[in-house]
Order: structure tokens, then sequence, then C-alpha cells
């Protein structure tokens, strides 16, 4: 057998957390087996379903780098297929057409709920009274068809999260397989999809578990291989609540937007609700290697923020910086920087990561390294703009002109020389040079920061502070 997962979005809207960790487990659970890993759009919602929504699915899948060896597959071209199914049912006996009015149906519903009984359908057309002679049923706007759930028995669904799972089929009415339009309902395209598309392995939210046995009824009717089930917690909120927008970003291109790594936030996910031993940080492949569904957790799990924003810090500190500059690219673009204008991206990554925890805060911190800045900060000015800086600042401009090979520890050795000369520390001269060349008084070492920025934004700033200086006095 082949291990066969599938991840099924609908696209009514982005892809959010609880889906894309479905998704990294269902992708993981495939790698691991050397399996088939399924991309499927559940696009029968025709009137919920946008473009827009599929196309935030598929890029939210690219970036976290959750590659799919099949699809992605479109329902709503497969509605030829559900149609020759729905007739099979209704052939075999397994289904049956309703023609109950939506007046009838919610009267019902009205009677049950007095009656304090769980609303559901009471199977009036699952076994029609014989029609006298000439009288015939007319079928109508409203007409559906309705799957003949068995009425005894149980359904055992051995759920590979949660252990055995037991639901009678009297708690499961006739659920309806096709709309009045004629379209088909998603417990019947998601069955009939799992079993042409040989799914062995259905992972999802545990919110899928009372469809679950309707679903394994239809299964069961069609002949068709049930496949195992693993139904994921949900994940909460730092309040306990069920995860929504309220309790921040939930959509994983937010994640990126906000500054986040691809590999921080799969990091992340997989250690809601699963972890190998104790170990924080888990590369993708030790994720393969190790990931067991038995081993995920039944209960929810909580999202922490402050967990994920250190996981980041950890990728971005430690990843290759040449993979983590591809990323900041992206964030150098919406700041309007073109990053050729500047020194080479990885190295401005290996400046700035120890202190940065987000790609947004690197490139907001090293921007002055492909852009002028139009103005000095104001507390390091007061600080260290001086008539005497303007004189350091005069100095350092003459020995810097004169270095012919522009290396970090060459420009450093001369403000070292420089402090020692005129009998200061080197902050005194460190200092009023960092904000001359920086516009404020936090950049890395001068010898780091002067070497990527380079010699002609070194002395055109330089010159343009001690104008500054002269101008204040």
């Amino acid at each position: 057998m082949t291990v066969t997962t599938r991840f099924a979005p609908s696209p009514t809207g982005y892809l959010h957390v609880g889906g894309a960790r479905t998704a990294l487990f269902s992708w993981l659970y495939a790698r691991k087996h050397g399996g088939n890993f399924i991309l499927r759009i559940e696009d029968t919602d025709l009137e919920r379903s946008t473009q827009e929504s599929v196309n935030a699915i598929l890029e939210g899948m690219v970036w976290l780098g959750l590659d799919y060896d099949q699809g992605p597959f479109y329902q709503t071209h497969r509605f030829e297929r559900y149609r020759e199914i729905i007739q099979q049912l209704l052939n075999q006996g397994d289904a049956y057409y309703c023609y109950c009015s939506k007046e009838e149906l919610e009267q019902l519903r009205n009677e049950q709920m007095i009656n304090k009984e769980k609303p559901r359908y009471n199977g009036k057309c699952r076994h029609p009274e014989p029609r006298q002679e000439g009288q015939e049923v007319q079928e109508g706007s409203e007409t559906v068809v309705r799957f003949k759930n068995p009425t005894e028995g149980v359904v055992v669904i051995p759920d590979l999260v949660k252990g055995d799972i037991t639901i009678a089929n009297k708690e499961l009415d006739d659920l309806i397989i096709a709309r009045a339009d004629g379209t088909p309902t998603y417990n019947l395209t998601v069955v009939v999809d799992d079993m042409d598309m040989g799914v062995t392995h259905v992972i999802r939210g545990d919110d899928h578990i009372n469809n679950t046995p309707r679903q394994m009824n239809i299964l069961e009717a069609l002949g068709a291989p049930i496949p195992h089930y693993a139904h994921l917690p949900m994940i909460l909120g730092a309040d306990g609540a069920r995860l929504s927008k309220r309790h921040g970003a939930v959509s994983v291109m937010q994640f990126r937007d906000d500054g986040y790594l691809p590999e921080a936030l799969l990091n992340y996910l997989v250690r809601l609700g699963w972890s190998h031993g104790d170990q924080e940080i888990i590369s993708i492949d030790e994720m393969v290697e190790y990931f067991d569904l038995e081993k995920v957790n039944a209960s929810a799990a909580s999202f922490n923020n402050g967990k994920l924003l250190w996981l980041n810090h950890q990728y971005i500190m430690t990843c290759d910086p040449h993979h983590v500059a591809r990323h900041l690219s992206w964030h150098m673009g919406q700041l309007g920087i073109d990053p050729a204008t500047g020194p080479a991206l990885a190295d401005a990554v290996i400046a700035f990561r120890e202190r940065s925890k987000t790609l947004v805060e690197m490139a907001a911190a090293c921007r002055y390294f492909y852009q002028d800045f139009e103005q000095y900060d104001e507390k390091a000015v007061k600080k260290h703009f001086n008539p005497e800086a303007a004189d350091i600042l005069a100095r350092l401009y003459s020995h810097f002109q004169a270095v012919a090979d522009w290396q970090g520890d060459t420009v450093h050795q001369i403000v070292v020389d420089l402090a020692e000369t005129l009998k200061l520390n080197m902050g005194k001269v460190a200092q009023p040079l960092r904000v001359a060349v920086c516009g404020t008084s936090v950049s890395p070492g001068i010898d780091v920061t002067l070497s990527l920025l380079g010699p002609e934004k070194t002395l055109a700033r330089i010159e343009r502070a001690i104008g500054f200086i002269k101008s204040m006095n």
C-alpha cells in the first residue's frame, strides 16, 4: 500500500494557522512513508468560494515549502463524476429523492426543538406512502437527494489520534448529498474524491468528527476501502478560546508579512500537539524522520506568539545567511529599497541577525546601508554632535580618503589610532562617526558598519555630517 494523504481546504478565505498545521501533518506523514501528498481545492460552495482565496492558499503552500505530488484538483471540475456516483447510489437503493419543502423542514425542526429533541430529518421521503393510481409526485425546485443512512448498528472510527470513537447510526439522519440545483454536497464530494484518489490516511481537524461516520457509511455503500482517520485537536488562543482574528495573525501570509521565516512557523506548528522529546528546534528533515500520528496529543494546543517569536530569532541567527537573505529581500522591497544599491544582503543578515527577531526589524535596521537617511536621530545628535565631533569627523575624512583597499579592519584601525592620538576613549570617536554614517547611535561594530557602507557612502555622509554640525552653531 502506498500511503496517500491530502490537504483539502475550502477557498472561502485565507490559509489559516489550523489549516497550515493540518497540511503540515499530512505532508509529513506522506514524506515519512514515501507516499503521495495531494492538494485538493474543495470549491463546491459556489457562493463563497473565490479565486482570491484559491490564490492565497496556493501562495501559502509555496511559502511554507509544502510541495504536493498531485494537484491542485478542483471539485468544480468533477461534477460529472459526482453525478455518476449519486445516480449509482439511487440505483442501488442507498439514496432517494426528498420532496419536503423548506417550510416543512423548518416546522419539523421547530417542533423538535420545542420537544428538546435533536434536530434531524425524520425520513419522511425515505419510505414514501403508496400513491393512488394516476397520482404522481411532482419534483419541484426544492427536490434534493438524500443518502439512506443505516438505522441500526454503530460506526467505529479507529482514530489514530483519539482512539476508537463509536457513534450509533440512529444518531445520524439521512444527509443531503445533492442540492435542489443538482450540485453535490461536501460529504458526498469528499467521499468520491478520497475513493478515486486512493487516499489512505485522512488527517484533518477534529471539527470533522461528526462528518466521518456519515462518510464511512457512504464509502461502505460504494464498496470502497475505508481510509485511516486522524482527527487533530483544535488550536486555541492564549485565553483558551478557539483561535480567531481577534488573537492577531492567524493567516499564514500574515506571518510572512510580519517577518517570520517559514521554517520557524513550521517548527512552531509541528509542536502544537506533537513533540520529539524536549527538542524545541527541529529541522524539516528531523520532522520527517520522527513524525508519528500516534504521538499527536489528543487535547487542544494553545498558540503562544512569544514562543514563536523566540523560535524565529533562533532561525534567523542559525539559518544559512543566503537563505535568510532571500526572504529578507521581499521585506526590503516592501520598504521601497533596492537591495542592489548596497552590500550583499547575506552580509547584512550576518551583521544584524543577533539583534533582529523578525525580518521586518532587520529590514528597517539595515536600511541606511541601501538608502540615504533624511534626518539624524534627535537624541544621538544632542549627545554626539558638537564642535569637537566636527573636528574628529574632519580628521577621519582625511584619513579615510587615503585608504586604497577599503577593509573593515583597516578603517577600524584608523578610528582606534585617532582615538589614541587625541587621547580620547573609543566611544568619543566611534559614536560621532556612527551617527554621521548611520543617522543613529546604534549599529553593528564600526568595522562591520564601515565595511558594508563602503568608501563612497562613508565619505559622503561624513562630509554631510560635518556641514550639519557647523550649521548647528
